[in-house]
């Protein structure tokens, strides 16, 4: 037993005897290799190395764990991505058939009882190019200048859609849907005389029935379409089926119930509408053609403290234009162009000399609250004085500030009336001459918000009328989308 203690004994300690062995060699070998490699680099050189490492793996860590991670690209960073001027999405246009739109042009002699609109409906919507300037505007714009028609606004948006920067042609990318239904012009010819009720719905109705075939349209009721108007939004609101009502009853028409519409008077209480400038004359090609147009405003010697444009309307009960005529006739500061003897037609030469020549002009209600005339005025540098609180508040918000007050006056239709008028001279010439150069400033910084250039023209960082308008829309119609599939 002894014998086998110590022969375990004995083996135990040649096994230990043979571990520290390996281990004293291992460690021979280690300090062998780092005399080698201490010998070939000095010390200090190795320390260095050591500590760049180790900051590199140091910054490498808190990189790592700062960095979240990267969401996949939504689909409106990919639109982005795709025009970076396109950051509230981009618009697709039906190809309808023709009967709804470029046929109205084809056959513009049909549009109008009395006289042919073919000339208010070429050019895109502008109308001729204006003659009979040379005393108003300077030389070099006169070829921004046409005769626009006051309803040509649904021919001249889609004529600039058409060629718009955001205009997609793969539907599954857009963010709009734009319906280029001209029910302006449609409906234009049935307003008079024997037409029925039928008469006046027939073609909205069949481009609605185009419409209810269409995928796009149907996928989320119409939420993410828009229609531009180019009547006020009252020609469109027939309640009845009575044949002796006022216009088409489109607006009420069930697909129509979601789509956003676009009109230059809209109803004050419906927030599926908006309304837009009406067209004026001036489609300036260039920033430098607004900037000449501006200063030419802001220095212009007006003569007169007021002026009106309009004709009486006989047949209207108290015609408040009547008033207005009777009283800027007899008020020697006040200018009247008298459209029963003038021709005032879409801004024609005796329009804007008045407006030019006056620091404020006088705007009564149009065929509704609003008129174009008021856009007439200020596109001269004229200050607007409008009669009907309707007339801006409420409207062109898009466009023109809330705070009216700053480049227009009110006064009240009533107390005019009671004072034939009288009231107006006193409220104008108790507005100080600052204040004057004032508001008129503010109308001329405005300017290029409520026109429409002239299409495939670079204006520069200016937006005018129609880009801050498909902008708004855009950003509006992809709010009422998501929050309907989100519902």
């Amino acid at each position: 037993m002894l014998q086998l203690n110590l022969s375990k004994r004995s083996s135990n300690s040649n096994e230990h005897h043979h571990d520290s062995s390996k281990k004293s060699k291992l460690t021979f070998e280690l300090k062998h290799a780092f005399h080698t490699v201490k010998s070939q680099i000095p010390v200090t050189h190795c320390v260095w190395l050591l500590i760049t490492i180790f900051l590199q793996i140091l910054i490498l860590f808190f990189l790592i764990r700062s960095s979240p991670p990267h969401p996949p690209p939504s689909n409106s960073q990919q639109l982005v991505a795709l025009n970076p001027d396109c950051q509230s999405g981009y618009v697709y246009v039906y190809d309808l058939p023709a009967t709804f739109n470029t046929e109205f042009i084809d056959k513009c002699e049909e549009l109008d009882p009395w006289k042919s609109r073919c000339k208010a409906v070429s050019n895109g919507g502008f109308g001729p190019s204006a003659t009979g300037l040379e005393r108003v505007v300077p030389k070099d714009i006169t070829p921004a200048w046409y005769w626009t028609d006051m309803y040509a606004a649904e021919v001249i948006y889609h004529n600039r859609i058409l060629s718009h920067k955001c205009r997609i042609m793969d539907p599954e990318k857009a963010t709009g849907f734009y319906i280029p239904f001209y029910a302006g012009l449609d409906i234009g010819k049935f307003l008079w005389f024997n037409y029925t009720a039928k008469d006046r719905d027939r073609k909205s109705e069949m481009v609605l029935d185009w419409l209810k075939e269409q995928p796009t349209f149907t996928r989320a009721n119409g939420v993410d379409h828009f229609i531009m108007l180019g009547r006020l939004t009252w020609d469109f609101r027939r309640l009845t089926a009575n044949d002796s009502e006022w216009g088409s009853s489109l607006l009420y028409m069930p697909l129509m119930k979601n789509v956003f519409r676009l009109s230059v008077e809209k109803h004050l209480n419906d927030d599926l509408e908006e309304s837009v400038p009406y067209p004026t004359a001036f489609h300036p090609r260039s920033e430098s053609d607004i900037v000449q147009w501006q200063n030419y405003i802001r220095n212009y010697d007006r003569t007169k403290l007021f002026s009106f444009v309009g004709a009486k309307r006989e047949k209207i009960k108290n015609d408040f234009r009547g008033v207005l005529m009777d009283y800027c006739k007899s008020e020697e500061n006040c200018l009247a162009v008298d459209c029963a003897t003038t021709v005032c037609s879409d801004g024609a030469p005796a329009i804007m000399e008045a407006f030019l020549d006056s620091d404020f002009c006088l705007q009564p209600r149009g065929d509704g609250l609003t008129r174009r005339s008021t856009f007439d005025c200020m596109l001269a540098g004229s200050i607007p004085v409008y009669f009907w609180r309707g007339t801006f508040k409420g409207q062109y918000e898009w466009h023109l500030p809330w705070m009216a007050e700053s480049y227009t006056v009110f006064i009240d239709h009533d107390n005019v009336r009671d004072t034939n008028g009288s009231l107006i001279l006193q409220v104008l010439q108790g507005i100080h001459k600052d204040k004057v150069k004032e508001m008129r400033e503010t109308l001329i910084n405005l300017l290029p918000k409520f026109v429409y250039a002239t299409p495939g023209k670079d204006l520069g960082s200016v937006k005018d009328a129609f880009d801050i308008t498909i902008d708004r829309v855009l950003k509006r119609l992809k709010s009422r989308r998501d929050q309907y599939f989100e519902s």
